[in-house]
């Protein structure tokens, strides 16, 4: 199986349970090996009290593309700290999308920055997330045992 395989085997499996990207309106772009490409249409419902587009939902948006492109490899990940600072409000209408990469990635600890983007390239908001690889896969890989880790 190719990195790029996996990543997208990968990222079928967490999409089907991943009730919260799916009810908020998330679409998965595209996605490979340490990398993520989600998108969302903002609507009335995903804004604040000011009328732009709440924070929370973009943090979101950032952390689903974070916790892909993290999982790309198949080895379960989790995030141990995220930090996001939002640059520029998003309004509704705006198709945000977030595009996340990895750093580096040095035994079982990670580094991915996300931006989340407009539909005009205007940086909304960029987040740093550190990820923590724990027990178990995302889909079973015959290729590649439970125990073995893909990033040593």
């Amino acid at each position: 199986m190719t990195p790029k395989e996996r990543a997208e085997q990968s990222a079928e499996a967490m999409w089907a349970s991943d009730r919260a990207s799916q009810w908020i309106g998330i679409e998965l772009q595209d996605i490979d090996e340490g990398f993520a490409r989600l998108s969302l249409n903002l609507k009335a419902h995903h804004c604040n009290g000011h009328g732009i587009g709440h924070g929370g939902i973009t943090f979101l948006l950032a952390d689903s593309a974070f916790a892909f492109a993290c999982n790309s490899r198949n080895q379960t990940t989790v995030a141990m700290h995220n930090m996001i600072s939002f640059l520029n409000p998003a309004q509704e209408g705006d198709v945000l999308t977030a595009e996340a990469k990895e750093v580096t990635l040095k035994g079982k600890n990670g580094i991915y920055d996300v931006r989340v983007l407009n539909q005009h390239n205007e940086i909304v908001a960029e987040m740093r997330g550190m990820s923590r690889a724990i027990k178990g896969q995302v889909f079973q890989d015959l290729e590649r045992q439970d125990n073995e880790r893909p990033h040593t």
